[in-house]
């Protein structure tokens, strides 16, 4: 028999050790992913081209938003000026590590801390943007994932030339606001030279003046626009597609996503893989390692990408040769 002196030991001993077996499988404070959007909000985050792919991606390896990590999203609304003030609000509140997305972001990121680790992705070169000293050893606290923007550029002339007969007068069309532009114009510019092919810039950072460019490039008797790298520039890239179609211009973008949209050719990898991988840097931060180890990733296969039914519109007749280059023909 049990007296009730023991009976209410027993009772206490046995939910203390419950309470101490429940506090030792709790896990401890949610690891914090602080995300540095400089594009609008979209209506739906894991819908969304890049950032649902990086969502994805991050499920895949286990990390559930609320459930196992917290990912503290900062929209700059296409206002690249906001981006310094959410990068250090980040660094204040503690997060784990920074995912900054293009050129503009990563330069805020980088600014506000360096020793958060920070993770790019749709960044051109980073080593001549001053963000890692090398590809291979990053040193710092920044690595994560670069695109062949800057090394693909010059084919874009190469590539509008054998597509449109007699190609002699091209736009680039440029985010005055990321700091990438001037690599890019560059090397379009110089290939131009080379080519005979007469280069000019259009800056946009707003969708009207993205329509007052493109009434210019008419009056100015252009030929065809190459659509820089750029977050805002991808956003608009529907709109950029119908007023170039419209305006009877052809359309080199460096993501297929752009082509699918109505452009008439792309040379570059899908943006959302980037964002896919991004979140596998992501991982391995959270899991201890250290960003100065880790390389930076570079592209491996760069793809062409061809819209007929634009073509069709503007008149064109897209080589034989040209379209047995592509790895995807949108009709």
């Amino acid at each position: 028999m049990i007296s009730r002196r023991q009976l209410v030991v027993v009772i206490t001993a046995a939910g203390v050790s419950l309470s101490f077996a429940s506090l030792a499988q709790r896990p401890s404070r949610l690891k914090r992913v602080g995300i540095l959007a400089p594009r609008p909000k979209p209506p739906s985050v894991e819908t969304d081209i890049t950032y649902g792919a990086f969502v994805a991606r991050m499920r895949e390896l286990g990390h559930v938003d609320g459930e196992s990590i917290v990912l503290d999203w900062r929209f700059a609304e296409g206002r690249y000026e906001r981006l310094p003030g959410f990068a250090k609000e980040l660094v204040d509140s503690g997060v784990d590590v920074i995912l900054a997305m293009t050129p503009p972001s990563v330069q805020a990121a980088k600014a506000a801390t360096r020793t958060i680790p920070i993770v790019m992705v749709a960044v051109g070169d980073p080593v001549a943007l001053g963000f890692v000293p090398s590809f291979s050893r990053p040193g710092g606290n920044i690595t994560g994932v670069s695109n062949a923007i800057d090394d693909v550029s010059r084919k874009y002339l190469e590539l509008l030339r054998e597509a449109v007969p007699g190609l002699s007068r091209v736009v680039a069309l440029v985010n005055p606001d990321n700091p990438n532009v001037r690599n890019i114009y560059r090397q379009i510019e110089a290939a131009g030279r080379a080519m005979g092919i007469a280069v000019s810039a259009v800056e946009a950072n707003t969708a009207p003046r993205i329509e007052q460019g493109f009434e210019a490039m008419r009056r100015a008797g252009t030929e065809a626009v190459i659509v820089q790298g750029d977050g805002f520039l991808f956003v608009q890239r529907a709109l950029i597609a119908e007023l170039a179609l419209k305006n009877r211009l052809a359309t080199m973008f460096w993501t297929p996503e752009a082509v699918r949209a109505g452009a008439l050719m792309s040379y570059g990898q899908p943006v959302s893989e980037d964002y896919r991988k991004a979140a596998n840097y992501v991982d391995r931060i959270l899991k201890g390692a250290q960003p100065r180890d880790l390389p930076v990733d570079q592209p491996t296969e760069v793809q062409l990408t061809l819209n007929l039914r634009t073509a069709k519109a503007l008149g064109l007749t897209i080589p034989r040769e040209l379209l047995l280059r592509a790895g995807e023909v949108v009709e």
